[in-house]
């Protein structure tokens, strides 16, 4: 089952996914940067501004998907299921 933030980004404009991404990950290094310089007062931020950045990625990469042609979805399964054999 989806979560209510995968959801919501489902409704989101490319361009605005891209812009939230760059503020996500912005923060992220930051956050990062201050919590191992200073310490911050709630570290589970890090786990969860991590997790919408993935969240953000999975989103734009579902998208690519499936603008793909037909063609290259099949070339790309069937490299895929070339590697699982190994």
């Amino acid at each position: 089952m989806a979560s209510n933030k995968t959801l919501e980004l489902r409704d989101i404009s490319d361009a605005d996914l891209q812009d939230q991404l760059k503020e996500s990950t912005s923060s992220l290094q930051k956050m990062t940067f201050d919590h191992t310089v200073n310490g911050i007062e709630n570290p589970l931020q890090l786990r969860t501004v991590r997790r919408d950045v993935a969240r953000i990625k999975t989103e734009i990469r579902r998208r690519e998907l499936e603008a793909l042609p037909q063609e290259e979805l099949a070339k790309r399964d069937n490299i895929r299921r070339r590697r699982r054999k190994k």
